[in-house]
C-alpha cells in the first residue's frame, strides 16, 4: 500500500481569496476602516451577550452556557 503524497502548499481559503479581492478593490485606508468597523460589530455583539447574561444573573436565572463557563 502506497502512502498518498502530501502537498507542500495548501489551497487558498475563501478568506484569503476575499482578502486578495479586497486589496485590489480598496485602498489601504478603506480596508483598515472596514476591518475596524467589523471589529466594532463583533465587540458590540460580545457586549450584548454579556449584558443579557448579567440581566439573567440579576434576575436569578443563570443560563446553562454561563453556568458551564464558570465550572
Amino acid at each position: 500500500m502506497q502512502a498518498v503524497p502530501v502537498r507542500a502548499t495548501t489551497l487558498p481559503s475563501v478568506t484569503h481569496a476575499l482578502r486578495a479581492v479586497e486589496s485590489l478593490l480598496l485602498s489601504g485606508g478603506q480596508r483598515t476602516a472596514r476591518r475596524n468597523a467589523w471589529t466594532a460589530v463583533l465587540e458590540d455583539r460580545r457586549r450584548a451577550e454579556d449584558r443579557v447574561e448579567t440581566e439573567h444573573v440579576l434576575a436569578g436565572h443563570v443560563p446553562e452556557a454561563a453556568a458551564d463557563r464558570r465550572s
